[in-house]
């Protein structure tokens, strides 16, 4: 399903001319008679009254227009205006999730600035095409050359020049077409074929952001403004949607009339009025109207097709990021609230009420983070910036009447940990049951919180797995030192126990959260600050003074650029230390200076001790947040503080694990958590033989095993399926004697107990060890060649029979066959035969012969398997023991391992 329609967003620094380039825009295309101008507060999207008062963009706008460009090229244009303010880059980004293109601005007068950056990276991180829009060329000291000089050094090497600021500086479009053709080989090669260069084919390249156009021109004169619209129209290509619906929900809002209002992109299908949406099994609600939404106005729509950007009345339970139908739910924006301020109410004010409303304007901008102090009695904001808080104030005032005042504002710190720790939560009162372990890993500087379970199914339940796992991740943890966000942290679940009769999901909870405490309490946790990104430009004489002030707060510069009077110092600095760097830049540089902020992320606090005595908080007094666990002794319920809680753990400590984390740290800092390669042996369950002696089986035992009418098959390889024909060298089960790795005589197995055999569900393996799931990603066979290869080595160290079961179910006309690969026996199942189903049966047949062990972390696979009389191992647990046994040949025989 396609249509002519485009969603296109105009995106840039502030004050670089992105709302005068939108009115431009509506201008030429008919919807406007006279574009309007911010300074005279008279701007078609710009109507918000703190907006015009202001002269910013503080919440994202809707315009509709049409165009046909001059080579006869149609295009229908949603158009997204937002804000440029860096406080209102959360309102920004939430509009990325939506856009088929984007127009970014750059100032020809100031250039590349800090968060044009940014902006950038948004971009390359939601895959946006994106075209450049050189603005306020018409201003004295410009230079096209330069500017795309610099666009190419700072932004990226493939942006090129679609049209310029005057006739003298058009390229050729010869010339264009050659630094196209390097852009990639496509067009390079109908480049050298033909000499020229299709526009289907440079709008693909331009969709695939492998190159962008560029444009000069003045959007306040409307000069260069139709170049731009005629090279959208002629290079941008209209979306295919699916016949299926889904809708993505990018913001909340309310009209003057107080009704709730879902911004959505509709991204298939068409939606109607009154239809039932719903995220999931979440939530589903009927839509009331559909309307379509012009500027201040809107129009209502009986229904909209894919590609249209509306708003919902109707829905009270959306939220921000939502998946309506088949759509996927979307993460919330990257960038991140820094301040955090106290509100002051009017004297008698009701604290509920105001916390009530407040959360009304949270849900619009989710980034808002209201949070209330119950042992404060406190209302706290977090916020961007300085602008967003006087916004913030005016909301209140215009919708609820609401006059507050805030604090000047503190640092939003956040918390991690220099080294693994190990985590015990147990909460058992009476009637309830629950303990966790946790392993907590640092992990690499803003990579977040990532999740992982360690642990067997044979221990812990798979629902109780995903249960700590819901609750690992439904919330923020605070830290130990003064109550910041934990981050960049990966927390995996390494033990637990569940009662069969006591156990309910909240008691998981309470030991998951306190499992965490525990371990950051126990643990060596560390302090994080938001650090800026900077750029100062300012007069050379003033540039002593500049770098004497960065190396007072703390921070850091490249080596100063300078460009006739003017010199540019980059580099990075503590957001505490900068914040209000800016009245000062203007007050030494006379004006001339221009500062340049963008938020890095967060590094180790320079001065920790003083912070975490100035926060003065007392893990042990949060309540909310307890570090000590509950036990049950002489039949009621016993807090125990954290320092004891190991001591009274249920569950043995993996100090296993805590050990191969810290080793593995120690070998490699510069990468995150615990790897696959450094997991401790797991508990199987499974005995094993503990001799490397080559083993004589019969073909009498294999075709037993293998089950009958499995013979050797002349498989042909099926590329589309990702089979590859083995190599002529590999040994093949006949109906002759098999050679067995020894050569020795066939038929022998008269041994007083039973022989050992370790049946493998390949592909379940392939997608549980890392490395595998890895290379299945770039290639099937690849995978398939490594686990058979990891898999005969595996046998040389534990003996027996080890057979390797790979689906081939979907193969049609498949019949089946099986391979000796050197000393592993590996199976393809026949047409309709899934590996399940294959292992299932070997097992029942053989149980009585063999001492089977079947690998597999399929839940349902082993309850089956262990009613037959198997044991049973995960595939993780496989991993483990194979690592074991190659640590220990490696000892003593100085044998390495392929994945070592």
């Amino acid at each position: 399903m396609s249509n002519n329609q485009r969603v296109i967003g105009i995106l840039a620094h502030v004050d670089a001319g992105k709302t005068t380039l939108a009115e431009a825009l509506l201008y030429l295309s008919g919807e406007l008679r006279e574009a309007g101008r911010v300074d005279h507060q008279d701007a078609f999207l710009d109507h918000d009254a703190l907006e015009r008062k202001r002269g910013i963009t503080i919440f994202s706008k809707q315009a509709t227009f049409s165009w046909e460009s001059a080579e006869g090229r149609e295009m229908d244009v949603t158009l997204l205006d937002t804000p440029g303010h860096v406080d209102f880059s959360a309102e920004m980004e939430r509009t990325l999730q939506v856009l088929d293109y984007a127009v970014l601005v750059v100032s020809g007068a100031d250039g590349v600035q800090g968060h044009t950056k940014t902006l950038w990276g948004l971009l390359k991180q939601y895959g946006i095409p994106t075209f450049l829009f050189v603005n306020k060329m018409d201003q004295a000291g410009t230079d096209q050359g330069a500017l795309l000089k610099e666009l190419r050094e700072k932004l990226e090497e493939n942006c090129i020049t679609f049209s310029g600021w005057n006739q003298a500086c058009v390229e050729p479009r010869e010339e264009r077409f050659e630094e196209l053709s390097l852009c990639s080989e496509e067009l390079m090669a109908e480049y050298l074929e033909t000499g020229t260069l299709s526009s289907e084919s440079i709008g693909e390249t331009i969709a695939d952001r492998r190159a962008f156009p560029v444009f000069f021109g003045s959007a306040l004169r409307i000069q260069g403004v139709r170049e731009l619209l005629d090279g959208l129209a002629e290079y941008s290509l209209a979306p295919e949607y699916p016949e299926e619906f889904g809708a993505r929900v990018f913001k909340i809002s309310r009209d003057k009339q107080g009704n709730r209002l879902t911004h959505v992109k509709v991204t298939g299908g068409t939606l109607r009025a009154k239809q039932i949406v719903g995220c999931g099994d979440v939530w589903k609600e009927k839509v009331d109207q559909i309307r379509l939404h012009h500027g201040v106005s809107f129009q209502t729509l009986r229904e909209a097709p894919a590609g249209t950007v509306c708003t919902l009345t109707g829905l009270s339970k959306s939220s921000v990021g939502d998946g309506l139908g088949h759509e996927r739910a979307c993460p919330l924006p990257s960038l991140e609230p820094v301040l955090t301020y106290r509100v002051h109410l009017p004297e008698g004010y009701d604290p509920v009420v105001a916390l009530g409303q407040l959360r009304l304007l949270e849900e619009e901008d989710p980034m808002l983070r209201v949070t209330w102090k119950e042992g404060l009695q406190e209302i706290h904001v977090s916020v961007m910036g300085d602008v967003q808080v006087e916004i913030l104030q005016n909301l209140l005032a215009q919708r609820f009447g609401l006059e507050v005042t805030m604090d000047d504002g503190s640092i939003v710190y956040k918390e991690t940990l220099a080294e693994p720790v190990l985590g015990v939560g147990h909460f058992e009162p009476l009637r309830h049951y629950a303990e966790v372990q946790l392993l907590l890993e640092p992990g690499e500087r803003g990579s977040g919180l990532s999740f992982a379970s360690f642990v067997s199914e044979d221990e812990l339940d798979k629902n109780w797995q995903r249960l700590i796992l819901t609750h690992l991740e439904e919330r923020s943890h605070p830290g130990v030192l003064v109550g910041g966000e934990v981050t960049d942290l990966r927390i995996s679940i390494v033990g637990g126990r569940a009662h069969v009769k006591h156990t309910e999901g909240g008691d998981f909870r309470q030991a998951t959260y306190r499992a965490v405490r525990q371990g950051l309490r126990s643990g060596k946790s560390v302090l994080l600050e938001p650090v800026y990104e900077f750029s100062l430009e300012l007069p050379s004489e003033c540039l002593g003074r500049a770098m004497t002030d960065v190396q007072r707060m703390q921070g850091s510069f490249e080596v100063p650029e300078s460009s006739q009077d003017v010199v540019t110092l980059t580099g990075t600095a503590p957001v505490l230390a900068m914040r209000d760097y800016q009245r000062e830049v203007i007050s030494y540089t006379k004006g001339r200076g221009k500062l340049s902020l963008a938020l890095k992320g967060y590094e180790p606090c320079r001065e920790p001790e003083e912070i975490i005595r100035a926060r003065g908080y007392d893990p042990e007094a949060d309540s909310d947040n307890p570090t000590a666990s509950v036990f049950c002794a002489h039949g009621v319920g016993t807090v125990v503080p954290w320092d004891q809680v190991k001591d009274w753990a249920h569950v043995s400590l993996r100090e296993d694990f805590l050990n191969a984390a810290k080793r593995w740290q120690r070998e490699d800092e510069t990468m995150p958590g615990m790897t696959a390669e450094d997991l401790p042996a797991m508990p199987s369950g499974g005995a094993r033989s503990t001799s490397p002696m080559e083993r004589v089986i019969s073909v009498e035992e294999i075709d037993a095993i293998l089950a009958a009418g499995r013979r050797n098959q002349n498989r042909k390889e099926s590329d589309k399926a990702g089979y590859r024909r083995f190599h002529r060298g590999n040994r093949r089960v006949t109906s002759g004697t098999v050679q067995g790795i020894g050569g020795g005589a066939a038929g022998k197995n008269a041994t007083a107990e039973k022989e050992s055999c370790i049946l493998v569900d390949g592909y379940n393996v392939i997608h549980a060890w890392p490395e595998l799931k890895e290379l299945m990603a770039v290639n099937v066979g690849s995978a398939r060649d490594r686990l058979i290869r990891e898999m005969s080595n595996y046998q040389g160290y534990v003996g027996g029979v080890l057979i390797l079961v790979f689906d081939a179910y979907k193969v049609k006309g498949n019949p089946g066959s099986v391979e000796k690969l050197d000393n592993v026996y590996v199976v393809y199942t026949k047409e309709a035969e899934t590996a399940d189903q294959y292992i299932e049966k070997t097992v029942h047949d053989m149980a009585s012969k063999y001492r089977i062990t079947v690998a597999t972390s399929d839940g349902l696979e082993q309850m089956i398997i262990w009613g037959d009389g198997a044991l049973r191992m995960s595939s993780l647990g496989l991993l483990a023991d194979l690592r074991e046994k190659s640590a220990a040949a490696k000892e003593a025989y100085g044998v390495e391992n392929a994945l070592d």
